[in-house]
């Protein structure tokens, strides 16, 4: 099954993909590894999905926002490649949690991206992640990740 049919049977439409807001490029291409600039949680109207877990925010919210994050993340690995089928591996994402000094459930936030990727690419999706707690994140989002991608030439 192709991966578009795959998204088309989890209910998934691909947004545009963002463009950058500042002095960077979306993806860079290396030797057959795909590098994914971190993207911002963005509801499916296109509005910010903003907040601080833990604070104003809770776990599922948190979850919702980072699947968001990977659904811009295959947005602009398509952008790339010009079809996700010549995805090889997801090899790493970095998750980047807006969080309130005591929250430590950042994995579980996490999960949201990484349970997109593997329902996506199956076992080609399971892959190694960081899970980072920060102060803020650009324009007051919820969640960032960014990815490592292994590419089919």
């Amino acid at each position: 099954m192709s991966i578009d049919a795959k998204l088309a049977e989890l209910g998934i439409t691909l947004p545009q993909a963002a463009a950058p807001v500042a002095s960077y490029v979306p993806a860079v291409d290396c030797n057959g590894v795909l590098h994914i600039s971190g993207q911002i949680s963005f509801a499916e109207d296109g509005s910010l999905i903003k907040g601080r877990l833990g604070e104003d925010m809770e776990l599922e919210a948190g979850a919702t926002a980072a699947k968001r994050c990977g659904i811009m993340l295959l947005a602009q690995i398509k952008a790339a490649l010009g079809s996700l089928d010549r995805v090889e591996r997801i090899v790493k994402l970095g998750v980047f949690v807006n969080s309130a000094p005591d929250f430590t459930d950042q994995p579980k936030v996490a999960n949201g991206a990484s349970e997109l990727m593997q329902a996506v690419f199956g076992e080609a999706g399971r892959h190694a992640r960081s899970a980072v707690g920060v102060a803020a994140l650009p324009l007051g989002v919820a969640v960032e990740v960014d990815a490592i991608v292994a590419i089919r030439r």
